[in-house]
């Protein structure tokens, strides 16, 4: 890598979620930062649409990967193709979310609740589990996981989207407590409210132009995974870290 090249140049980093809202903003600020993106959705034609605009953008394609995190087999599957292509994985984004319904918890149907906790928590764990050797390989792996202040700060009808961030919370401090010695490091990203699909379904009466686009999370992740630097151990929030940059 030359002085002029983009600072994660030859790096390899798989978003989930990368088809639209945050994860595909993600995907689009790792690849005009030199990143080799691996983009996971549920949704082919979505993710063509991306990869037009990272070659017309970067002049280079990303690998496209239709995925359901529901389904841990296939994301054993990827960690295999992933290693067999490049044998290490230096940047892991996971932020495909599931909102779940806002509705009292007792009116909540089953299915409702364990699809939230299989994208929000469980599909966390088997990216762990799957990628976790290939992060270790790396020269500083970084995997950044997107959660709410909600994992925190409950409030009454959000209980699929609260308890399932919660848990993920606490599964990636696990995690990331078992690799302090290592060259992984995790970070929990909180975007706060931002001009998103998900977004907009919980609050279809808010005007989203009073909110900040997907965009904007785009520096602060890619401070996050920069190898030459040492994420915080603690949540990190955008519009903390926004207030502390501006001061």
């Amino acid at each position: 890598m030359t002085q002029a090249d983009p600072p994660l140049t030859g790096r390899i980093a798989l978003v989930t979620g990368a088809s639209r809202g945050i994860g595909r903003a993600s995907a689009l600020a790792l690849a005009a930062a030199g990143a080799h993106v691996i983009a996971c959705a549920r949704t082919q034609g979505a993710l063509e649409e991306l990869d037009d605009e990272i070659r017309q953008a970067s002049g280079q394609g990303a690998t496209l990967v239709p995925l359901d995190v529901r389904e841990g087999g296939d994301i054993d599957v990827l960690g295999g193709e992933v290693f067999r292509r490049w044998g290490r994985l230096d940047i892991l984004v996971h932020a495909a979310g599931d909102l779940g319904l806002v509705t009292p918890v007792a009116q909540l149907e089953p299915r409702t609740w364990d699809r939230a906790l299989a994208v929000n928590m469980s599909a966390a764990y088997r990216l762990i589990r799957a990628f976790d050797p290939l992060l270790r390989t790396a020269e500083a792996g970084r995997a950044v996981f997107l959660t709410s202040r909600l994992a925190s700060e409950p409030c009454a009808f959000w209980g699929p989207y609260a308890a399932s961030k919660a848990g993920m919370e606490a599964l990636v401090r696990v995690y990331a407590d078992e690799v302090e010695h290592t060259r992984v490091r995790c970070v929990l990203l909180d975007p706060g409210p931002m001009r998103t699909r998900m977004r907009a379904t919980a609050f279809p009466g808010e005007d989203p132009e009073t909110l900040p686009p997907p965009e904007a999370v785009a520096p602060l992740l890619l401070e996050l995974v920069r190898p030459d630097r040492e994420p915080p151990q603690e949540t990190v929030r955008l519009r903390a870290w926004a207030e502390a940059r501006a001061a």
